[in-house]
C-alpha cells in the first residue's frame, strides 16, 4: 500500500530531525525541540488515519520520536553523569528511515552522545573543560612529554576510574531494576490478596442475606403456627365450657328438687 500524504511528511521530519541531533548545536537551539513536539502531533494523527501503515512501522516511528525526545530530556540534565545514564536506557530505532541510510541514524546519534558524555566525564574527572582550545592541549601534552611514564600512569588510573564508574552506574540500573521487578511482585501480591479478601467478603455479605430471608420465612412461619395454636386453644375451651353449661342444665332438669 503506497504511504499517505501524511506518512511522506512525517518520515521527512523524522529525517530531518535525526540530522539536526547527529550535529553539533547550540543550547539555545530550539528547533530540533519544536521538531520533536511536530513530530509527537503527527504521529499520534497518522494512527488513526484510514490509511495507517503497519502497526510495526508505527512501532518504529514510536521508538525514534521516544529516542529524540529523551535525548532532548536528557540533554537538560546538569551532570554528566546524569546524561550518560539517561542515554543508556534509550532505545535507538532498529530500520533505517530513508533508503540511503546504511544504519539507523538514530543508533549513529545513540553512539554519538554516549562519546560526547563519556568525554565529558572524563574531563570532569580531570577538572579540565572540554572546550579548551586544541593549541592548549599540545602545550599540555608537550609539556607531559618530559615525563612519558606518568602519563601512561594517569591514563591508566583515568581508564580505570572510568571503568569503575561505568561499573557502578551498571550497579545502579540492575538495583533499580531489581527494586522495579521487586515492587512489581510485590503490588500483584498484595493485589491477589486483596481480591480473595473481596471474594471472601462478598459471599459473607451473600451468606448473611440469604441467611437474613431464611429467618424472615421463618419468624413468619412461627408466627402463623402460634396464631395457629392459640385459636385452637380457645375453641376447645370454648367447647368445654359449652358442654358443662349444657351438663348442668340436664342435670337440674332431670335430678328431683330437694324436698
Amino acid at each position: 500500500m503506497a504511504a499517505s500524504r501524511l506518512e511522506l511528511n512525517l518520515v521527512r521530519l523524522l529525517s530531518r530531525c535525526e540530522a539536526m541531533a547527529a550535529e553539533k548545536r547550540d543550547p539555545d537551539e530550539w528547533r530540533l525541540e519544536k521538531y520533536v513536539g511536530a513530530l509527537e502531533d503527527m504521529l499520534q494523527a497518522l494512527k488513526v488515519h484510514a490509511s495507517k501503515p503497519a502497526s510495526e512501522v508505527i512501532n518504529e516511528y514510536t521508538w525514534k520520536v521516544d529516542f529524540l525526545k529523551g535525548m532532548l530530556q536528557a540533554e537538560k540534565l546538569t551532570t554528566s553523569s546524569e546524561k550518560a545514564l539517561a542515554n543508556q536506557f534509550l532505545a535507538p530505532g532498529r530500520v533505517p528511515t530513508t533508503a540511503r541510510e546504511r544504519v539507523p541514524a538514530t543508533k549513529t546519534v545513540h553512539l554519538q552522545s554516549r562519546a560526547r558524555y563519556t568525554s565529558e566525564m572524563r574531563s570532569e574527572l580531570l577538572g579540565t573543560d572540554s572546550a579548551e582550545p586544541e593549541m592548549d592541549v599540545r602545550k599540555r601534552t608537550g609539556v607531559a612529554g618530559s615525563q612519558p611514564v606518568s602519563e601512561k600512569q594517569s591514563a591508566a588510573e583515568l581508564d580505570l576510574v572510568l571503568q569503575r564508574h561505568q561499573n557502578l552506574q551498571e550497579k545502579l540500573a540492575e538495583e533499580m531494576l531489581g527494586l522495579a521487578r521487586s515492587l512489581k511482585t510485590n503490588t500483584l501480591a498484595a493485589q491477589s490478596v486483596i481480591k480473595k479478601d473481596n471474594q471472601t467478603l462478598s459471599h459473607s455479605l451473600k451468606m448473611a442475606d440469604q441467611n437474613l430471608e431464611k429467618l424472615k420465612t421463618e419468624s413468619e412461619r412461627l408466627e402463623q403456627h402460634t396464631q395457629k395454636s392459640v385459636n385452637w386453644l380457645l375453641w376447645a375451651m370454648l367447647i368445654i365450657v359449652c358442654f358443662i353449661f349444657i351438663s348442668m342444665i340436664l342435670f337440674i332438669r332431670i335430678m328431683p328438687k330437694l324436698k
